[in-house]
């Protein structure tokens, strides 16, 4: 399966929705003047989803290396671009740390 593949894989099986890649986007996401996050984010049309048209998936591999680590996010306010996605799964991911 490639990446593109595993990315709607895991956004029909997380959101029960059909996803449609249409685009990617570099994002940088700077943090007290760090790089936080840099990678590109792959952008998804959504159909059958009751609340959102829009996803937002990046993934990088697996510590065995088999596989990836997918993070999806629904493009429901406040997210509204795939700068702000990366922005509350950063601050989600912190939050859950905590």
């Amino acid at each position: 399966m490639t990446y593109l593949e595993e990315l709607e894989s895991a956004i029909t099986k997380l959101h029960g929705c059909e996803a449609t890649h249409v685009g990617a986007e570099p994002v940088t996401e700077i943090f007290k003047g760090q790089v936080a996050w840099q990678g590109n984010v792959v952008i998804f049309d959504l159909k059958g989803h009751p609340k959102a048209k829009r996803c937002y998936a990046w993934g990088h591999p697996k510590d065995n290396g088999k596989g990836w680590e997918i993070t999806t996010v629904l493009e429901i306010p406040p997210v509204d671009s795939a700068q702000t996605a990366v922005k509350i799964a950063i601050a989600a991911a912190a939050k859950a740390r905590r």
